[in-house]
């Protein structure tokens, strides 16, 4: 099995390295991943200027490659320049933070997974769901190597990816894998504004968490609760319930 690596968090990323560890034995893993941290990047393309990659070592003296792009940039020069198109399976992460809810909109890592995904390549998004100094991304990253040899042997429909979220606990306190839908995950208090020594204002974008209320089967529920939750996400965001109703409206 071929494997691509990329990331949002940078290739000197923990979690990125703890990922490559785990998928290293089931096959070829190739790194492409951005050489500074790109979070909440979204599915930002360089356009506007050349985008580079250059080799790196990691501690166990392979070799991935720094890219100057954002996370799309680099599962893209991953699949087509770095692997030459053969790619059996891209996996993005292991992120620090979660990925859930309305979060995927933003999420550089989630974004890195759809990439694979659009280019015809089984894709995950993996990250442990918590965001404090101190992360152990051992039972994500043995999750991340059983979950590849489920999609070696069973697949993935075509457009789709999958994204996880593994809960910040020891292996032996989690509870199990729940098959989830993405939730609902709103904030408030977002803006913080703040004056500089000149008097001139500026803003940090931020926010807490607002309640929804309980979602059993959504993936924040479910990670809450302790599960690992794998959510099925595709490329299709049509809204195919209000065709009808758009179509009552009669904008000819």
């Amino acid at each position: 099995m071929r494997i691509l690596i990329s990331n949002d968090d940078g290739i000197h990323a923990e979690g990125l390295y703890a990922l490559k560890v785990a998928l290293d034995p089931l096959g070829e893993v190739v790194v492409v991943a951005p050489e500074r941290p790109r979070s909440a990047s979204g599915h930002a393309i360089t356009l506007h200027k050349p985008v580079r990659i250059e080799q790196m070592a990691f501690a166990d003296g392979s070799i991935g490659w720094a890219c100057s792009g954002t996370p799309t940039d680099c599962v893209t020069l991953g699949v087509d320049v770095v692997m030459k198109g053969d790619v059996d399976l891209v996996f993005s992460g292991i992120n620090d933070g979660p990925n859930l809810g309305w979060d995927l909109t933003y999420s550089g890592t989630v974004a890195a997974a759809m990439e694979g995904a659009m280019l015809g390549v089984p894709s995950v998004a993996i990250s442990v769901a918590e965001t404090t100094a101190h992360i152990d991304y051992a039972p994500a990253a043995a999750f991340a190597a059983r979950l590849a040899l489920a999609i070696q042997k069973n697949g993935l429909a075509d457009g789709l990816l999958l994204n996880v979220n593994v809960p910040a606990l020891p292996v032996e306190s989690i509870k199990g894998v729940a098959i989830t839908h993405q939730g609902k995950r709103q904030y408030i208090d977002r803006i913080h504004e703040r004056v500089d020594p000149w008097g001139r204002k500026y803003y940090w974008i931020h926010g807490t968490l607002k309640d929804n209320g309980v979602d059993l089967g959504s993936d924040v529920h479910q990670v809450f609760e302790g599960n690992i939750s794998v959510t099925p996400v595709h490329l299709d965001l049509t809204a195919a319930t209000q065709i009808e109703t758009l179509l009552s409206w009669k904008l000819k």
